[in-house]
């Protein structure tokens, strides 16, 4: 006959802890590169690790903010970090052209809510009517930012200079100190300054041709990570996906993101719905590959397209499960 073991309370106690040692081993450590603190397609992974989704899928984050999508791309290449989320998909095809060790395992943008913005006084009606000497920022070189500046000058024929800035937040305040006419953004910032009379937008990204329909951000990790682990990679995306669903299911995410970012709740909620449609942050869709190829080539990013074989080594996104 069996014996049956009791044990007793102590030993229930050493026994708990035991299993929420063995519980929180389990989880899986991954450094994340973010270009950009604060805009709301951006703030997914924090968002998901506050609500602790990505905890529910074994992952717990290490989130590095950097100064834009070109300071992300070096980290994922440097392999630094495991993931990095939104470079500009133009630099990431030219950087694998280079033989760097990328991956595209989804897309983070398609269309982009980022603004061109000057100070009311200087009197700039819109970006067609920069002159040589005005200066336009961009975040990082290899951002999508710095791509869509890239853009304006070839659609408009501008002689204007364009100035590396670094974060929204930082060329907001060297613009309205003079330090550069026009600046960039992605709301939040600047809204509360336009509302005021205080800044006049003089270009948006959806104002480029074909720019609505693009895919002009991506989420990224190095190959090496990709082939060597990827159930993790799995994991974060399926978390990443399920983040998205809850982020615009109601407003739990918004009161969050409000409370991340100081922000008043009904600006939060404005942000979402005004300017980041939940299709364009589906990361199972990348669009338009082909005209942003074209804009690489002319923008020096790549010397010729990448081949059908070369885009589908690249990009992998892990399925839905």
């Amino acid at each position: 006959m069996r014996s049956l073991t009791v044990f007793g309370p102590a030993t229930a106690v050493v026994l708990a802890l035991v299993m929420a040692a063995h519980g929180a081993a389990a989880q899986d450590a991954m450094k994340i590169a973010v270009g950009q603190r604060g805009n709301w397609n951006m703030m997914m992974a924090a968002l998901g690790q506050t609500k602790g989704i990505f905890r529910r899928h074994g992952i717990t984050l290490d989130i590095l903010y950097t100064a834009g999508g070109g300071e992300t791309l070096q980290a994922i290449i440097s392999n630094s970090v495991d993931v990095g989320i939104g470079p500009g998909t133009m630099a990431v095809l030219g950087a694998y052209q280079k033989g760097a060790p990328l991956r595209i395992i989804g897309a983070e943008s398609t269309g982009a809510a980022d603004f061109w913005y000057a100070r009311t006084e200087l009197g700039l009606g819109s970006l067609r009517d920069a002159r040589s000497e005005t200066t336009i920022a961009y975040s990082t070189s290899g951002a999508s930012t710095h791509g869509m500046a890239l853009a304006f000058v070839k659609a408009y024929g501008l002689k204007s200079k364009l100035v590396a800035t670094g974060n929204p937040q930082v060329t907001f305040t060297a613009v309205m100190t003079g330090q550069i006419d026009v600046g960039w953004s992605s709301p939040p910032v600047g809204l509360t300054a336009l509302q005021e009379g205080k800044i006049r937008i003089v270009g948006r990204a959806n104002d480029l041709p074909n720019m609505r329909s693009e895919t002009i951000r991506v989420i990224t990790a190095n190959k090496e990570n990709v082939v060597v682990k990827p159930a993790i990679y799995n994991r974060f995306m399926k978390a990443y996906r399920e983040t998205l669903a809850w982020a615009y299911a109601g407003d739990e995410a918004v009161e969050i993101y409000a409370r991340e970012t100081d922000i008043p709740v009904p600006v939060a909620r404005q942000v979402r719905d005004e300017f980041f449609a939940w299709p364009a942050l589906d990361p199972d869709r990348i669009n338009g590959l082909e005209p942003q190829m074209e804009d690489a080539i002319a923008f020096k990013y790549l010397r010729k397209p990448l081949t059908d074989s070369e885009v589908a080594d690249l990009i992998t996104i892990p399925p839905r499960e």
